[in-house]
């Protein structure tokens, strides 16, 4: 296939996927419509944590953490009479802020030790938020949030929030495929393998965490900003401890270290999520049943794509189709290429072997004569 017809199909796709996208909320339900913006909630998130493990090598265990100071941000500053697009274009700012000041010590801790330093961020922000009541509405949350309002464009209907959602996600996944592809990421994707090398290759090994743990924040703080809007109210309990669980989960299913993995590892967890919720929810079940079958099945799941898929399913789609590429013309070609080069390798040598073989006659008979001459 040329580069040209490679970019045809590339285009036709990316122009049929959004117009799959801009239809499929006109034909879902209110519940259903839900599902849908969470998945694009979640795509956003989990780019950012897919850039951080994927790219940067940093393994975050508090995404959620940060999808709250998001929402948070939002949430206060609308109920305290700011312009609702004031307060959302905050949230991120303010959220990458924080991950900025917290990274600067959090990221000299390594493996483990950065994985458990992040779900302790997002146990401190768990225990903060009860005890400030008077700011952030303590463990009773914060309610009468007002709509969204672009200029004169106000958003409330669940369609309207599901095209502003996939707008965002397509542009968070554009700017990472673009960032990905630039100088810092090549300097990203050098420093998740070898730190040392890149550090001697002039990449800022510290910088660059610091940049993409705040950049991956403020993904995470953006989409924290729709969903506050979307909701309308806000507590603590919307942001476990086992959503970040989830957003890793994530990551690993869709493929660490690709762009459109975020999507499929979205798609793939929220739907499932609410499949377990559906089941463990019957009356004659206990509550605690939907947790228990969550644990049980992401343990599972987790374990079968470490084993069975580790480059996660964009990862082995992209090796699948990759072989299948491979058309015995081009494999015979490049079998004959190989052959050549061979045989010209071992035509080299048979010359070289018998320069070197005469070399060594010449030199041997030099040796004689001058040896019987001296006897004489």
């Amino acid at each position: 296939m040329t580069e040209r017809m490679r970019s045809v199909v590339v285009g036709t796709t990316v122009v049929i996927i959004g117009l799959i996208t801009l239809a499929i909320p006109l034909v879902l339900s209110s519940s259903n419509l839900e599902i849908y913006v969470d998945i694009g909630l979640f795509t956003i998130v989990v780019s950012g944590l897919s850039l951080l493990m994927g790219f940067a090598g940093q393994v975050s265990l508090g995404q959620a953490a940060f999808y709250g100071i998001g929402a948070y941000t939002a949430a206060i500053m609308a109920v305290h009479k700011w312009p609702s697009l004031v307060a959302l274009i905050a949230a991120p700012i303010v959220t990458a802020a924080i991950a900025f000041l917290i990274g600067i010590p959090l990221l000299r801790l390594k493996g483990h030790a950065l994985a458990f330093g992040t779900l302790a961020v997002q146990l401190i922000l768990l225990a903060i938020i009860p005890e400030t009541p008077s700011f952030t509405g303590g463990s009773i949350g914060l309610s009468a949030i007002p709509p969204l309002r672009i200029g004169p464009l106000a958003i409330s209907s669940g369609k309207d929030y599901a095209y502003l959602v996939w707008i965002v996600a397509v542009a968070v996944l554009i700017i990472t495929r673009n960032l990905t592809r630039s100088r810092p990421g090549r300097g990203l994707r050098a420093m998740a393998t070898t730190p040392s090398g890149a550090s001697a290759t002039g990449v800022q090994v510290e910088s660059y965490k610091l940049r993409d743990f705040a950049l991956s924040a403020a993904y995470a703080g953006i989409a924290g900003g729709i969903y506050v809007f979307f909701i309308g109210y806000i507590s603590p309990d919307a942001f476990p401890v086992m959503l970040s669980i989830e957003f890793v989960i994530m990551v690993v299913v869709g493929g660490i270290g690709t762009i459109s993995g975020a999507f499929v590892g979205a798609a793939v967890i929220t739907i499932i999520s609410q499949i377990l919720t559906s089941l463990g929810t019957s009356p004659s079940l206990p509550p605690q049943l939907p947790t228990v079958l969550s644990l049980g099945v992401y343990a599972v799941i987790l374990i079968a794509i470490l084993r069975l898929i580790p480059s996660g399913i964009v990862g082995a789609l992209s090796e699948l189709w990759k072989k299948t590429q491979r058309t015995p013309s081009a494999v015979s070609s490049r079998s004959s290429e190989e052959r050549q080069e061979v045989a010209s390798a071992v035509d080299g040598a048979g010359r070289t072997d018998s320069v070197l073989t005469g070399e060594l006659q010449s030199r041997d008979a030099t040796m004689v004569k001058e040896t019987s001459t001296g006897q004489q």
